[in-house]
């Protein structure tokens, strides 16, 4: 049984003692929120954790923070400062960090595009762990996730939880609107509505 977002957590205390690797991203997500935080660098909390801060299920592979694509340099040598273990990726659009063994991704780009300090700024602060910290909404979340679908990736059943915890706090008409170029994401849709998790 995988525990629901911090805010749901005290419902089911015994189900929801981290193991491990569970440990090691809380962690990780803790202590790179607030090395951003106290270096005024423009970011958000996204991916997996975003969605666990917001009621759904909790990620067991990484953690996803978004920054400013014109922080990326600054991000950088701040979490090297403090101890941590930076990583080039060979793909364009983010960095890795490390502590110990728990992975955190850093998103610079997203479908190609920069991110900008502004449109970060629309994220909502959030307890997460004890640390106040901005973290995406669930629509923008959700059409991330959309965007991503393709002939390559298109697990459905990975992102069918996440749409159901989340699904009163999703703008529908907005992620139509933003599928319609999309047949996977479109599909993925139809599949919530026929479902009943998304409206008609």
């Amino acid at each position: 049984m995988r525990c629901a977002g911090p805010g749901y957590a005290a419902a089911v205390p015994d189900a929801c003692s981290p193991d491990a690797s569970t440990s090691g991203l809380r962690e990780a997500l803790k202590v790179i929120a607030v090395c951003l935080k106290e270096a005024d660098i423009a970011f958000a909390l996204g991916g997996g954790y975003a969605a666990w801060a917001r009621g759904g299920p909790e990620p067991d592979h990484d953690v996803d923070f978004l920054v400013a694509a014109s922080e990326v340099e600054r991000a950088e040598a701040v979490l090297a400062d403090r101890g941590l273990r930076v990583q080039r990726s060979s793909e364009d659009w983010l960095f890795k960090v490390f502590l110990d063994e728990a992975m955190v991704d850093v998103i610079h780009h997203l479908q190609g595009q920069p991110l900008s300090a502004s449109a970060l700024r629309g994220a909502q602060e959030l307890e997460v762990l004890s640390v106040l910290m901005p973290v995406i909404s669930a629509t923008e979340l959700m059409k991330h996730k959309l965007a991503a679908l393709n002939e390559h990736e298109c697990d459905f059943a990975r992102l069918l939880p996440v749409a159901r915890a989340l699904r009163e706090q999703l703008a529908w008409d907005e992620l139509r609107e933003g599928a319609v170029d999309n047949d996977f994401a479109a599909a993925f849709l139809m599949l919530l509505q026929r479902l009943g998790v998304a409206p008609a």
